[in-house]
């Protein structure tokens, strides 16, 4: 199974991101929420994240949402300590992070293709919202 992770400056809307995204996927689906600081504040921490990504993991890979710059650049950090073999099934998504969650449980729930898990998150780049 492909596990996936959110990671957010804020613990509320990574947790809250998993929770919306839950409902869309399987029981079975290893969602992972990491946000905010160890000190519960704003910002992001690749110690952090990779623990997230270690849980994440079943042993098929991890995809990752991010929702800001900075939060990207601590998801690269976090992916540089892993063990290289771990590193190398951990891919970042070029998405929204809520729209990109959505769409890659829902994928994950019918697919263990983790490219196509991840062409579905960053798919969701696309989505229209016009009324």
């Amino acid at each position: 199974m492909i596990g996936i992770l959110i990671v957010s400056h804020s613990a509320k809307v990574a947790q809250g991101v998993k929770d919306i995204a839950a409902q869309m996927g399987s029981p079975e689906q290893v969602i992972v929420a990491v946000g905010g600081t160890e000190d519960g504040g704003i910002g992001t921490d690749p110690m952090r994240i990779m623990s997230g990504i270690e849980e994440a993991d079943q042993g098929e890979g991890v995809v990752v949402l991010a929702d800001l710059g900075s939060a990207v650049m601590s998801v690269g950090l976090a992916k540089e300590m892993l063990d290289p073999e771990l590193a190398e099934r951990v891919f970042l998504a070029n998405a929204p992070i809520v729209e990109g969650a959505v769409t890659a449980v829902i994928e994950a729930a019918i697919s263990s293709d983790i490219n196509a898990i991840l062409a579905s998150a960053e798919g969701a780049k696309n989505m229209s919202k016009s009324i």
